[in-house]
């Protein structure tokens, strides 16, 4: 089972034992019924592609001579063959070519100008044997990105195995508060065609802008490779495969995307589109079309299954023996590219992003990237996104303003939260004590008229208006934090912000609590409430069983989740102890005087 399957039969089964409390489990009225008037306690242009390139986009393994004419050779013998065959060509040598700046190192290679390492100085990888090390996005063991090929009627002219000239030929090395700088790569072929792709890195960005050039035969199409999926960079490969995979934009049909894990076959996603990409939990690599501002298309998106050397991540390690319910098929390897249409001038512009993801930047680019990895799933979007937005921005603003850490911020919101909520935990309490008043009264009636089904259905109808009798009253308050806290899950998950943030014995509040001292106090702390409720309340068989399994359960439930929510949830129940007592007080004194019912009050 999945953390986010988890993570909602904990809430489902939270959110059943309120409202069970309130329906299924009503407490014994008192003897002389209650009613003091108050409340109480208790979330590509439209190109259809008919074929795609047959050889990896990277062409390593190729071997052969050289043409005179790039795309010569005989035609397929089935031109509607996902898969034409391309050209062969011997491979020649091979020189690296480094791009270094603030934010990344890049590692690009003159056999077939692939970006063969992709690396994040400011992100920590935490993947086993890696700890250390800069954030690699290249899946090891493949034959990197960004390789490309042409198109051709039916023809296909694989640039991945030839070799290119570069400029400069020591590469570049960005300085802090220094401007753009450009490397170019360039392939001659004998025959006459000219290609070129010129890269220019920002050092304050991780936004590349590439422009490519062909000059000779009339190229209909450009392919160019993103490889396998990005490179495994967090503790757990098992739970970080779970959000492995691809996505794109669709002009008409809007975001979607597949998990690698299900590439079991060669598929196109047709355009046009805004965008595709490749994700992580934290990471993206994007293809857009076209400069800032324009309004430019990808083609078609192809996946298929990979065909060059198998990724050394290709089959996930034995899940540890507390991740039961963690993937155990491996997953299969794949390649994805995308196309894009040539015109007459045969130059193209596009943007390339390696980088986090942080919604910021990425809400930046204008055509829903930032949706690329959503919190969420897509039935609970329209209700998640805007909680999220708040959510996030109430943290970054005490993170930046009160110059404290996320987990103090995390601290200090929650505790928001219960301040926030008190009047509506009070008007929750009140109305359930209401409804334990209206329960005798109910049944005179009910006795009194059972024969009489028109006058009964009259006569409840004027009890429930005089007395604000609601049977969801007591708990509908209570579940407004409930939103917040299924947000919050997803941005404990995806939030780069929180990814290696340290906080007192916690290495890291995206992962989990490494002692377990978090899941344990949030037992506690439910356990606590849950008591110092049952105190004031009638003796209930159901309810007394409930209070020993559910903080148990809970526990166990959040073992490993994020720390940084396990923090947040501890932290509002503790917060939400001293309202408790007070309630509790309340609820007690009011069975013990008994006070004569008054009738109901708008706005109670």
């Amino acid at each position: 089972m999945r953390q986010e399957q988890r993570f909602l039969l904990a809430i489902t089964l939270m959110i059943l034992v309120l409202v069970g409390t309130n329906i299924l489990f009503p407490p014994i009225p008192p003897e002389e019924v209650v009613g003091p008037e108050g409340d109480a306690p208790g979330q590509l242009d439209g190109t259809g592609v008919t074929g795609v390139p047959s050889a990896p986009l990277g062409g390593t393994d190729a071997a052969g001579d050289q043409s005179s004419d790039p795309f010569a050779g005989p035609p397929p013998t089935e031109p509607s063959s996902l898969f034409p065959p391309v050209e062969v060509v011997a491979t020649p040598a091979e020189d690296t070519v480094v791009v270094e700046g603030p934010l990344y190192r890049y590692s690009w290679s003159t056999l077939g100008a692939r970006l063969i390492s992709a690396q994040l100085l400011a992100f920590e990888s935490f993947d086993e044997g890696q700890e250390g090390q800069p954030v690699e996005l290249i899946s090891a063991g493949t034959s990197g990105v960004l390789a490309m090929q042409l198109r051709l009627g039916e023809r296909t002219f694989d640039l991945g195995a030839r070799s290119f000239e570069v400029e400069p030929v020591d590469g570049l090395r960005l300085n802090e508060g220094g401007g753009p700088r450009t490397l170019t790569f360039r392939y001659r072929d004998p025959a006459g065609l000219i290609f070129q792709t010129a890269y220019t890195f920002d050092p304050s960005s991780y936004d590349i802008l590439v422009r490519t050039e062909v000059v000779g035969p009339d190229v209909d199409l450009l392919v160019t490779g993103m490889g396998s999926g990005l490179g495994y960079n967090e503790s757990s490969r098992s739970e970080e495969a779970t959000v492995m995979g691809y996505a794109w934009n669709h002009v008409r049909d809007g975001v979607d995307d597949e998990r690698h894990a299900q590439v079991d076959s060669p598929r196109i996603q047709e355009g046009p589109h805004r965008w595709a990409a490749l994700k992580s939990k934290y990471f993206i690599f994007a293809l857009i079309p076209g400069r800032e501002g324009s309004e430019e298309y990808l083609g078609g998106v192809i996946a298929r299954p990979y065909e060059g050397p198998a990724p050394v991540e290709g089959n996930l390690p034995e899940p540890e023996w507390w991740q039961f319910w963690a993937p155990r098929d491996p997953v299969t390897p794949h390649e994805i590219a995308v196309t894009q249409s040539l015109d007459a001038s045969g130059v193209l512009d596009y943007r390339v992003y390696l980088g986090p993801q942080e919604r910021d930047v990425l809400v930046a680019f204008e055509n829903d990237l930032e949706e690329a990895n959503p919190y969420g799933y897509r039935w609970m979007r329209p209700i998640v996104r805007p909680v999220v937005s708040v959510a996030l921005s109430i943290l970054n603003f005490l993170h930046r303003n009160l110059n404290v850490g996320y987990g103090w911020a995390i601290i200090i919101f929650g505790v928001m939260m219960r301040v926030l909520l008190w009047p509506l935990n009070q008007k929750a309490m009140r109305a359930q004590m209401r409804n334990m008043a209206v329960q005798p009264l109910l049944k005179e009636i009910q006795t009194k008229y059972k024969d009489q089904p028109e006058k009964l259905q009259k006569e409840m109808m004027k009890l429930y208006k005089e007395h604000g009798f609601n049977p969801l009253g007591g708990c509908l308050p209570m579940l407004l934090p409930f939103p917040v806290l299924i947000t919050l899950f997803f941005v404990f998950r995806n939030t780069i912000q929180l990814r290696g943030e340290g906080f007192l014995w916690l290495p890291n509040l995206a992962g989990a609590d490494p002692l377990y001292i978090l899941p344990v106090l949030l037992g506690l702390s439910m356990f606590l409430l849950m008591s110092i409720s049952a105190r004031s309340m009638p003796p209930n068989p159901q309810m007394k069983m409930m209070r020993w399994i559910m903080p148990i359960f809970m526990a166990a439930i959040f073992f490993r989740f994020a720390s940084g929510l396990n923090l947040y949830y501890a932290v509002t129940n503790l917060a939400t102890l001293p309202q408790s007592f007070l309630i509790a007080k309340e609820r007690q004194q009011v069975r013990d005087k008994g006070p004569i019912m008054q009738p109901h009050k708008s706005g109670d």
